[in-house]
């Protein structure tokens, strides 16, 4: 990336000429698996929550599955207790989707609405006299930061990787790949396939054929002197 860029500079700061970088292969970002919090790992994030008001913030993006700008942007009526799902309006790709809202966590939604009466946005921020605004993304960073510090796990926790985790969770919970799918509004069902390599319950069931080869004497104690001519 960083000689692209110098060809880019060099052609049109020094040579006065357009770029064209149609044939230049750019190299491949390496791939990562996210870090996955455990069930146990996410139940002490959110019982070190500073306040409670944060307290509530991480068990609705846990037990969502949300990004944080959906749940920013969350409104009261979004909150649909008759049918027990919650409304994502124009969430990543401009779509709309429903969640399946767990009856714990309607409770939870239910007392916070009776403590701070939000109107208009769940998540609500007020500056001043203007009128109601949803919370910043930066608040909810904050949040999850800052239980985690509380809480003193070592992993680099952020918003997102809660969303990574209840994906993970459900799958070894036995939820099929196309439920998550669109519970959390992947397009294609290849992105929601990497919670095949973090599931600990699908990585447990593989049977390697290394444990059924014929091979005599592995009961034994293995020598770790070098065998003649190694």
């Amino acid at each position: 990336m960083g000689r692209i860029a110098a060809l880019r500079f060099f052609f049109g700061k020094v040579l006065r000429r357009p770029y064209r970088d149609i044939d230049l292969v750019y190299p491949k970002r390496p791939e990562r698996l996210p870090v996955i919090l455990s069930e146990e790992e996410v139940a002490r994030l959110i019982e070190s929550a500073a306040t409670s008001y944060h307290r509530v913030i991480l068990m609705t993006l846990y037990g969502a599955g949300l990004r944080r700008e959906e749940l920013c942007r969350l409104k009261v009526t979004d909150v649909d207790s008759q049918r027990m799902v919650l409304h994502v309006r124009q969430g990543k790709g401009r779509k709309d989707r429903d969640i399946t809202l767990s009856p714990r966590l309607l409770e939870v939604l239910r007392d916070y609405w009776k403590w701070r009466k939000p109107k208009t946005y769940l998540f609500p921020s007020y500056h001043g006299k203007r009128r109601e605004q949803p919370i910043s993304s930066r608040t909810v960073y904050y949040a999850v930061c800052e239980a985690a510090r509380r809480a003193g796990i070592q992993k680099k926790v952020y918003p997102h990787l809660l969303r990574h985790s209840w994906a993970t969770h459900l799958l070894e919970r036995g939820t099929d790949l196309r439920t998550i799918q669109t519970q959390l509004g992947h397009f294609d069902l290849e992105t929601t396939t990497i919670y095949l390599h973090l599931s600990q319950r699908h990585l447990q069931s593989i049977h390697n054929p290394i444990e059924a080869l014929p091979i005599s004497g592995l009961g034994d104690k293995p020598s770790l002197r070098p065998r003649k001519g190694e």
